[in-house]
């Protein structure tokens, strides 16, 4: 049987602690509950504004945490440098607007595909897989291939914010369709942003879905029942 995996996101671990610059609750120690906890990868987007992960976060769980490290980042050579010298297993390129609350969309590629392609291949060079957030559209999609992308991470935004079981369900055939596509080109298939407990089980059935990468949920309900049963419950909702 064929098992999705779950990428935990734990930004909003560092976000609590930058509330008072202290150094708990600490992002190594939340790196060693998801993993002990079911979760497979743990997922962190460095900013540019390092509004809540620092470079000191990914630094200390890549040396101090056995276990798969997933790194979001703007396609900008600041983050190309520190991926390649603190070496992730895998990085997904993200857009950023500083004036966001959270990540809005997909990365948008036209006029970019000179600079995202360098990236791409520097990062690939180092044995780091590459992944591209992008919408569920077919452009987007067969452009993050032809630039060297291993991985397509299709935005759930849409889908998550979608009102009503008809419109949910037009988001959903978009985000199948999409991932028909990301098989056909043989890359792998992730997905994420919006993603609850609610919302979850259709996105983990779409076919030849690899990976689910969640944050905010999960960490919103581990305020309530604790971290790492916050994961557990993903964990089995997606299988």
């Amino acid at each position: 049987m064929r098992q999705v995996k779950l990428g935990v996101n734990i930004d909003h671990v560092a976000t609590l602690r930058q509330a008072r610059m202290e150094k708990n609750p600490d992002t190594v120690e939340a790196a060693r509950v998801v993993y002990s906890s079911g979760g497979d990868m743990v997922v962190m987007h460095l900013r540019q504004d390092r509004r809540h992960i620092q470079d000191s976060d990914i630094e200390r769980v890549r040396h101090e945490v056995k276990g798969l490290i997933h790194l979001e980042m703007a396609a900008i050579p600041e983050m190309e440098k520190l991926a390649l010298r603190v070496r992730p297993d895998s990085v997904c390129l993200v857009p950023e607007n500083p004036r966001e609350v959270t990540t809005e969309g997909g990365l948008k590629l036209e006029g970019k595909q000179t600079e995202l392609g360098k990236i791409i291949k520097n990062l690939s060079n180092a044995g780091i897989e590459v992944s591209v957030f992008t919408d569920p559209a077919p452009q987007a999609i067969r452009a993050a291939h032809n630039l060297g992308a291993d991985s397509i991470e299709l935005c759930t935004s849409k889908y998550s914010e979608a009102w009503g079981k008809k419109l949910q369900a037009k988001e959903l055939e978009k985000l199948q369709l999409a991932g028909f596509l990301v098989k056909e080109l043989k890359m792998h298939l992730h997905a994420g942003h919006g993603l609850d407990y609610y919302n979850v089980a259709p996105i983990a059935r779409i076919e030849g879905m690899d990976c689910l990468n969640i944050g905010f949920s999960i960490i919103s309900r581990a305020m309530f029942v604790g971290l790492k049963t916050a994961v557990a419950e993903m964990k089995r909702l997606i299988q």
